[in-house]
């Protein structure tokens, strides 16, 4: 069984407050976009080892028993100890670290592969609450649809949002962006606009309205960060973020402006 786990940008983020447990209440929007790994899970010959890893295409960092597709097929092995052995397989497309979700994604996409596969008969809610164990993104994952987000982001709304109008370009220059860093730097603010009503608004006034609130801390530590957005509406860009906590800076641009945009060879450059 082969799927295409695919990445997302944050349209807009908002960090409220630090809870009692040790997460922060924020507001964002999700949005998924066609920017996508390959990964596949077949059943295991061997049934002495309950799941091998294997990756291509980007280095995947980290121990292999650390991934999220492993630590995916050991939560649902708990609860179904007849989960037969499996080999798992994924090609690496999305630039981690950056800020797309492409971890999430791959945990997401391997709950829901080995819930179809192996017929576990699991609802989105359940898979869904599976899935905020591994990360708090990960459940978006699991309705892949444009959704504000509240709670830890498991307090999905889906939205009706189509940026299919517009064109995006996502770039992102290989910085690896820590979560819990971005958090540490970041300076909580006493007041909050209301995201669902400012996405609602005409995108041409997204600028003046919708906020990333680790721009700020991130963009300190990595100035080239600030550069290529202000680039990016150098070149006519309707609106330019960086995405969740970084590094990839996506810009959403009109689909009759071409502009002749160059970054190093080095970077990440998409336009989807």
């Amino acid at each position: 069984m082969v799927s295409f786990p695919n990445a997302k940008i944050n349209i807009g983020l908002q960090i409220k407050g630090k809870r009692k447990d040790g997460y922060h209440d924020l507001q964002t929007v999700f949005y998924p976009i066609n920017i996508k790994d390959v990964l596949e899970i077949i059943t295991a010959e061997d049934s002495n080892k309950q799941v091998q890893f294997t990756s291509s295409g980007l280095n995947v960092d980290g121990k292999a028993e650390d991934n999220l597709c492993i630590k995916a097929y050991q939560l649902l092995k708990k609860d179904f100890p007849s989960l037969p052995s499996v080999r798992i397989h994924l090609h690496k497309y999305i630039p981690m670290g950056a800020g797309m979700g492409g971890g999430s994604a791959d945990a997401a996409f391997s709950l829901q592969m080995l819930n179809d596969k192996f017929n576990l008969q699991l609802s989105s809610e359940k898979l869904c609450e599976y899935a905020l164990t591994l990360g708090s993104d990960c459940p978006f994952f699991i309705l892949n649809k444009p959704s504000i987000a509240e709670g830890r982001g498991e307090l999905m709304k889906q939205i009706n949002l189509s940026l299919s109008p517009y064109k995006i370009i996502v770039v992102n220059p290989g910085i690896h962006v820590s979560t819990a860093d971005a958090f540490k730097s970041l300076e909580l603010k006493e007041s909050y606009c209301d995201l669902l009503e400012s996405i609602s608004k005409p995108i041409e006034q997204w600028k003046n309205l919708i906020v990333n609130d680790f721009e700020k801390p991130v963009f300190q530590k990595h100035p080239v960060l600030q550069e290529i957005k202000s680039r990016l509406y150098e070149a006519g860009a309707i609106f330019a973020l960086m995405s969740g906590s970084g590094s990839t800076i996506y810009g959403i641009f009109d689909k009759k402006n071409h502009p002749d945009l160059s970054f190093p060879n080095t970077y990440f450059l998409k336009w989807v």
